[in-house]
């Protein structure tokens, strides 16, 4: 659905969501460009105005999960520790599951500091009795080569290569095998996942391969339109995450 998510969001019937996926702007200060010609401007006059900015929507995004009901909030180094006090003082410090690194490789590097490669995802819980299954990821060492073992809090999937069947040329396109990880672990099987700043839709893609329903929102035309298209091509042929994640498959539910 296209319009702010801020207009939106009031439409859907509280505590009728089991996780919210949260990728908002970064404030980067740039005008993020893909290779489509899909831009939109991340821009603020300060730090302090994006929270400002922020701070509406997600008090209207948590009013939508149920008591079950937990949310991922994408970040980085600008907000990540603005995002946390917000999310502390919205539900409550005991609410704090995990601060997610996603490590990813990519980008550029600093003589004067150590090379930036990773996302913070802030996980968090409405109460103390919240949905979680451990996702699994093939083992490391040589003791338990060909296993697989519980995730920790570093999530390393690579990027999205220029190759990969599922890129869009959305500037800030996340890869699927993340978002089906995260959605498996804390989203029950035919549970509903809210992404309400929805992008390319890789929330909507991710929930519809592994058996959840999803409500995607954005104010840009150009997202409604890619993440539209991508769910009619994964009606005919589902895409899939190319990077290992745990066993077994799931039907799509509406």
């Amino acid at each position: 659905m296209q319009s702010d998510c801020i207009d939106l969001l009031q439409r859907i019937p509280r505590e009728t969501v089991d996780l919210v996926y949260m990728d908002p702007p970064f404030s980067t200060g740039r005008t993020q460009s893909g290779r489509s010609g899909n831009a939109f401007q991340d821009r603020w006059p300060s730090t302090a105005a994006w929270v400002e900015f922020m701070r509406p929507r997600l008090e209207a995004v948590l009013k939508t999960l149920s008591p079950q009901g937990s949310i991922l909030f994408h970040c980085d180094w600008r907000t990540s520790h603005h995002v946390r006090i917000m999310l502390d003082e919205f539900l409550g410090e005991s609410r704090f599951q995990n601060q997610l690194v996603w490590q990813y490789g990519l980008g550029g590097s600093s003589p004067r500091r150590f090379a930036r490669k990773h996302d913070d995802i802030l996980y968090y819980s409405v109460s103390s009795n919240w949905y979680f299954d451990p996702p699994m990821v093939p083992a490391t060492s040589n003791r338990m080569k060909g296993m697989l073992k519980k995730a920790t809090d570093v999530l390393d999937i690579p990027s999205i290569n220029n190759m990969a069947r599922e890129r869009t040329g959305w500037p800030t396109q996340k890869p699927l095998a993340l978002l089906e990880m995260l959605v498996r672990a804390c989203c029950p099987p035919g549970g509903r996942v809210l992404d309400p700043m929805c992008g390319s839709g890789t929330t909507l893609v991710a929930a519809a391969n592994t058996g959840r329903r999803s409500i995607g929102l954005d104010r840009l035309p150009d997202a409604v339109s890619i993440a539209r298209t991508r769910l009619e091509e994964n009606d005919n042929q589902p895409i899939r995450a190319t990077t290992p994640i745990k066993a077994g498959l799931s039907a799509r539910t509406g």
